[in-house]
């Protein structure tokens, strides 16, 4: 069989994922690095996007009596996610683009030929495809989380406050590097922030330990890097389902997949949050410190004595808010609050594939 055939097959496989990979000629040449082999290329061609053990999985290959060896082959390469409970079998599932494959090359930090060689493919993929399949469907794959000192309405609780006992229930903690300043790095595009504050939770953050793409860390150090990154001026953003904690980018407006599709495409990847940035004019000071972090362009300081936020542009990050030497800035609520999707409603909408 024509082998750009196979991988078309495989690229309509991979797009039954809630965040799939519509077939481009930039997809092509990323998926000849990740599916090098042809054995692997017929795994994944048939393994569930779901968790199944490995001896159901035998019963779908009953001629490959390699089958363990060549899954743990593609474990390593980034392809394939496993986990094992004590007492259990291993099960495997094919890793997605997001969360998947467009991160494990990048979160280990690690400078490779490989991560060097799909870098400028991404951004082609991205150009091509990728940035409108995480733009449709009405729900968006993340959402911004939103940070400040205070809020204007007391009786609303800021969802990073809500975020704590959720990172001290969760099972595992784990922190690796940003694939999204590592692509921009890669083609010589890097912005200077720093790259190790990529956060995941529970099986998938144990995954990327134990295949050395990260290293575990505690709720305390989970809490400061995420202080860490908000001084920086980066954007928390997470998953976009009520009451889930996967994930936890922190986003530049440069390099970041959705932020930077945002500013140089015009298509929105990511749902915005309930806030929205106010200015007090007659403290502000006009000193464009809130302009010079907004990553979105949001806020400017231009013949006005006091800066003005842009409502339209405003993600309601609060990044503006947390360095305001006058505390001039702070975040209001935008209106009616929009809940986040439940989980049902969230898959129905990324699945419907419209």
């Amino acid at each position: 069989m024509d082998r750009n055939k196979i991988y078309e097959d495989l690229a309509e496989h991979l797009d039954q994922a809630p965040v799939g990979a519509p077939f481009s000629p930039a997809l092509l040449g990323l998926l000849e690095i990740l599916f090098p082999e042809e054995d692997e290329i017929n795994v994944a061609l048939k393994l569930p996007l779901m968790n199944k053990s490995l001896s159901d999985l035998k019963e779908l290959y009953p001629d490959l009596d390699d089958l363990e060896e060549i899954l743990d082959r593609m474990v390593k390469r980034g392809t394939v996610f496993v986990s094992q409970r004590p007492g259990q079998e291993k099960k495997y599932r094919l890793l997605p683009s997001v969360v998947g494959w467009a991160e494990t090359p990048y979160w280990g930090g690690k400078d490779t030929p490989e991560a060097r060689k799909m870098a400028p493919l991404w951004l082609q993929y991205r150009e091509e495809a990728f940035a409108q399949e995480m733009a449709r469907g009405g729900v968006h794959p993340t959402r911004v989380i939103p940070v400040s000192q205070t809020v204007q309405d007391p009786r609303n609780v800021l969802p990073f406050d809500a975020l704590k006992p959720m990172i001290e229930a969760s099972s595992y903690r784990a922190v690796g590097h940003c694939p999204c300043r590592m692509i921009k790095t890669f083609v010589g595009e890097g912005c200077g922030h720093s790259t190790e504050n990529c956060i995941h939770f529970g099986s998938m953050a144990r995954y990327m330990v134990e295949q050395d793409m990260a290293r575990e860390i505690t709720v305390e150090e989970t809490i400061q890097i995420l202080k860490d990154s908000n001084a920086e001026g980066l954007v928390h953003v997470g998953d976009n389902i009520e009451g889930h904690l996967a994930t936890i980018c922190n986003c530049c407006g440069c390099c970041c997949t959705f932020l930077a599709t945002k500013n140089q495409m015009g298509l929105q990847t990511f749902a915005v949050s309930n806030y929205v940035a106010q200015v007090e004019v007659e403290t502000c000071a006009a000193c464009g410190t809130c302009e010079e972090r907004c990553p979105m362009g949001a806020i400017t300081v231009g013949d006005e004595d006091y800066a003005v936020v842009d409502t339209d542009k405003c993600i309601g990050c609060g990044v503006c808010t947390t360095t305001c030497p006058t505390e001039s800035v702070d975040l209001t609520l935008r209106g009616e609050v929009k809940p986040l999707p439940k989980l049902e409603e969230f898959m129905a909408a990324r699945l419907s594939k419209s």
